[in-house]
C-alpha cells in the first residue's frame, strides 16, 4: 500500500494487563474459530443499516450511489494467504476508530482482568455469561475475534460523512496498534485485510467461507459476496407477514433448518412486538427420528439476533416434551454472553419460552379440532414424546386436551379418543374416567377385570405404553372427573351404570352358590401370599382374578415400581372368585364334602398362579404347567374310564 498518510503512523502500546486480556479474548471466549467471520459480517451489517437510515432521513452521504453489500475476497501474498472483508456501510472517522476499535485500551480493562483472574480455573466461559456480561458495550470484542486466525490485520475505513478522511488501523493483536489518517479519497465503508496464520489458511478457501456464511449469516438483509458471487440467497421468512409466504417457501425453509427431506406436518409462523419482541417460524416434522432408533433427541431451535445465527441448537426456548419442534426464533432483545454464543437465563428468556410453548400447544389444539385425522397422525408419531409434558403444571389444561388413547369403544387399535370425548359420552351418574393398563390391546380385551365393564358397555381407556398410567396419575382428573384404574373400581360403583348386551340378556342368570367353604380353604392354602380371598361381583366369564385392595396402587404401577426398585418379591393382592362360575361352584361343593381333598389345593394353586400369569407377575411358570398337565391327565383318565 503506498504511503499516503498526512503524518507518520502513531504506534500505541497496550499495557501489560491489556495484553493478557487480549489473549483471553482470542483464546478463551469463542468456541469455534469460524465465529470471527460471523462477527465481522455482523459489524458490517450494522454499518450498512446505519447508511440505510441516513438515506431514509435525507442526510448527506459520501459516494451515495454505492450498492449496500458485503464483499469477501481472497488473495495470496507470497506464501501467505489474505482474506479481505469489506462493506459499503457508514464507515468511521479517526475518533470513531479510536472509540470503537481502540476501546480495548480504555480504563476499566484492568479491573475486569482482575475479575477474570479471581475466578477459579475453567470458569472464564461460564454458560450463563454472568462473569463476561460487563464486556458488552465496553470493548471491541467482536472485532478482536479476528485475531484467532490472523497474525496481522489492516483496517481501512472512510466515514459516510462528506468531510471525513480515510483512516488506517494496523495491529498484530499482540498488544499494540498503529493509527494513521490517509491523505487520499476513498469510497465510504470499511475494509479489513486479514493476514491469516499458517494454521488457519483454510479461511482463504472459497468453499470454507461460503459454508460459514450460510451457517451463520445466511439471512442478513444485505448481499454477501465471496469473490463476486452472492452466497446468502435465502430470505428471513420468519420476518415476513405470513400472508405473503407461499407453502413451498415454508417447505424449503423447513428442509434447510430441519435437515429433512419431507414436507412438515404443521407450520407455525407467529411473533409479537409487545411486551415481548420476537419472531418465530416453527415446524412439526412428518416423521420422528427417535422412533427410527436414533435415540433420545433434544430441543434444537435456530436462534437468531438481527438475522445472525447465534445458536444452531438452542435447547432453552422450548421444554423437552416439545423437542420434536424445529425452526427458527429471533429476538433482538435476548441477553447474550460476551461471545454472543450463550443465551443467559433471565426473566425475558423465561417469558419468550412461555410464549413459544403456549403458542405451540394452542396450534396443536387447533389442529386437533380442525383436522382430527392429521392430528391423529401427529399423535401416533410424537404422542410418546408429548406425554412427557404431564409434569408441566403451567400448561396442564392444554396438555390434557392433547392426549389421545385407544379404548373399548373402538373396533381396532387404530382408533383414538380424547379425555373430553370420553367425558362427553359418559352415561349419567358415571363418577369417573376408567382405564386399565396392559401389554397390548389384545391382552386387555381378554382381561377378566374388565368383564363387568364389557357387560355394562362402560368405556375403558386402554393404556398399552409404560408411561400412560403415570401420565393419567399426574393429571388426577379431567373436567372434575377422577381418573381411576379399572382394577381399583368397586363393582358397586358400576351397579346402576351402563347396559347389558342383548346377547347377554338372552342368557339365563346362573344362580349363585354359597362358596364360603372354598374361600376358607383357599385362604388356608395361600396364607400370606394374598391380602384376602373374597367373592367377586366384577367377574362374568372368568373364575378368578387378582385385584388390589383399597390401600394398594394399581397393578401396573405396582409392577413398574417393583422393576425400578429391583424388587423381586411377589406382590400380595386380593384373589376374587366368581360365585356364578361352574368351576368355582363345583369346588365349593367339593369343599363342603371334603375341605382337605388334594384336588382343592391343586385347583387353588392353579387359579392363583393363572391369575398371576395374566397380571404378568408369574416369574416361573414351570409348576403351573406341570400342575396343568397332571390335571389334564386325571381328567383324561376319568373321561376314558381308566
Amino acid at each position: 500500500m503506498p504511503d499516503t498518510a498526512t503524518a507518520p503512523a502513531k504506534s500505541h502500546e497496550f499495557k501489560a494487563e491489556i495484553k493478557q486480556l487480549l489473549d483471553i479474548l482470542i483464546h478463551s471466549v469463542y468456541t469455534s474459530k469460524e465465529i470471527f467471520l460471523r462477527e465481522l459480517i455482523s459489524n458490517a451489517t450494522d454499518a450498512l443499516e446505519k447508511v440505510r437510515f441516513m438515506q431514509a432521513s435525507g442526510s448527506a452521504i459520501h459516494t451515495a450511489d454505492l450498492p449496500l453489500e458485503i464483499r469477501l475476497e481472497t488473495r495470496s501474498e507470497g506464501d501467505r494467504k489474505v482474506l479481505v472483508v469489506a462493506d459499503s456501510g457508514v464507515g468511521m472517522t479517526a475518533d470513531e476508530v479510536h472509540e470503537n476499535i481502540g476501546t480495548i485500551a480504555h480504563s476499566g480493562a484492568a479491573s475486569f482482568l482482575e475479575q477474570l483472574k479471581a475466578q477459579p480455573a475453567g470458569e472464564t466461559e461460564k454458560s450463563d455469561g454472568s462473569q463476561q456480561l460487563s464486556l458488552i458495550g465496553r470493548f471491541g470484542v467482536g472485532f478482536y475475534s479476528v485475531f484467532m486466525v490472523a497474525d496481522r490485520v489492516v483496517l481501512t475505513t472512510r466515514s459516510a460523512r462528506p468531510d471525513a478522511k480515510p483512516v488506517e488501523w494496523t495491529s498484530d493483536g499482540l498488544g499494540s496498534y498503529s493509527l494513521v489518517t490517509l491523505d487520499e479519497d476513498r469510497p465510504r465503508g470499511t475494509r479489513i485485510e486479514i493476514h491469516l496464520k499458517k494454521d488457519d489458511e483454510r479461511f482463504a478457501d472459497e468453499h470454507e467461507l461460503k459454508a460459514a456464511i450460510q451457517r451463520y449469516s445466511n439471512f442478513v438483509p444485505f448481499p454477501v459476496l465471496v469473490d463476486g458471487t452472492r452466497v446468502n440467497q435465502t430470505s428471513a421468512l420468519w420476518r415476513e407477514p405470513p400472508s405473503q409466504v407461499k407453502p413451498e417457501q415454508y417447505n424449503e425453509f423447513f428442509k434447510l433448518v430441519g435437515h429433512d427431506v419431507e414436507d412438515p406436518l404443521l407450520t407455525m409462523h407467529f411473533g409479537a412486538d409487545a411486551p415481548l419482541q420476537y419472531s418465530a417460524l416453527l415446524f412439526v416434522p412428518a416423521s420422528n427420528p427417535e422412533s427410527l432408533g436414533f435415540g433420545r433427541g433434544e430441543v434444537s431451535l435456530h436462534l437468531y439476533v438481527k438475522r445472525v445465527l447465534i445458536d444452531s441448537e438452542n435447547k432453552i426456548l422450548l421444554p423437552e416434551y416439545l423437542r420434536f419442534v424445529r425452526g427458527a426464533v429471533e429476538s433482538d432483545d435476548l441477553p447474550l454472553n460476551v461471545s454472543r454464543e450463550t443465551l443467559q437465563e433471565n426473566r425475558l428468556v423465561a417469558k419468550i419460552r412461555e410464549a413459544l410453548t403456549r403458542r405451540v400447544l394452542d396450534d396443536l389444539l387447533d389442529l386437533a379440532k380442525q383436522k382430527p385425522e392429521e392430528y391423529a397422525k401427529f399423535w401416533r408419531t410424537f404422542g410418546r414424546i408429548l406425554k412427557e409434558g404431564c409434569n408441566d403444571w403451567s400448561h396442564r389444561e392444554k396438555f390434557q386436551h392433547l392426549l389421545r388413547f385407544n379404548s373399548s369403544r373402538h373396533s381396532d387399535g387404530e382408533g383414538l379418543v380424547s379425555l373430553a370425548e370420553y367425558v362427553e359420552a359418559m352415561p349419567v351418574g358415571q363418577p369417573a374416567i376408567y382405564y386399565l393398563s396392559g401389554a397390548s390391546r389384545e391382552a386387555l380385551l381378554r382381561d377378566p377385570r374388565l368383564e363387568l365393564f364389557r357387560k355394562k358397555k362402560i368405556e375403558v381407556l386402554y393404556l398399552t405404553e409404560v408411561a400412560d398410567e403415570f401420565v393419567l396419575g399426574n393429571l388426577g382428573k379431567c373436567q372434575d372427573r377422577p381418573l381411576l384404574s379399572a382394577d381399583q373400581v368397586k363393582p358397586d360403583d358400576l351397579k346402576n351404570l351402563g347396559q347389558k348386551d342383548k346377547t347377554e340378556e338372552a342368557k339365563p342368570e346362573v344362580p349363585e352358590l354359597d362358596i364360603a367353604p372354598v374361600i376358607v380353604r383357599f385362604k388356608e392354602i395361600l396364607g400370606d401370599r394374598v391380602v384376602d380371598v373374597r367373592p367377586s361381583d366384577r367377574l362374568v366369564d372368568s373364575p378368578a382374578c387378582l385385584v388390589g385392595d383399597d390401600a394398594q396402587q394399581s397393578g401396573h404401577i405396582d409392577k413398574i415400581m417393583r422393576m425400578m426398585q429391583k424388587n423381586t418379591d411377589l406382590p400380595r393382592r386380593v384373589l376374587e372368585l366368581n360365585p356364578r362360575h361352574r368351576l368355582v361352584q363345583n369346588l365349593a361343593r367339593l369343599a363342603q364334602r371334603d375341605a382337605h381333598d388334594p384336588f382343592l389345593e391343586r385347583a387353588c394353586e392353579q387359579l392363583f398362579e393363572g391369575s398371576m400369569l395374566v397380571d404378568g407377575y408369574l416369574a416361573d411358570p414351570h409348576r403351573l404347567v406341570e400342575r396343568m398337565n397332571a390335571i389334564l391327565e386325571d381328567a383324561a383318565s376319568t373321561k376314558a374310564g381308566a
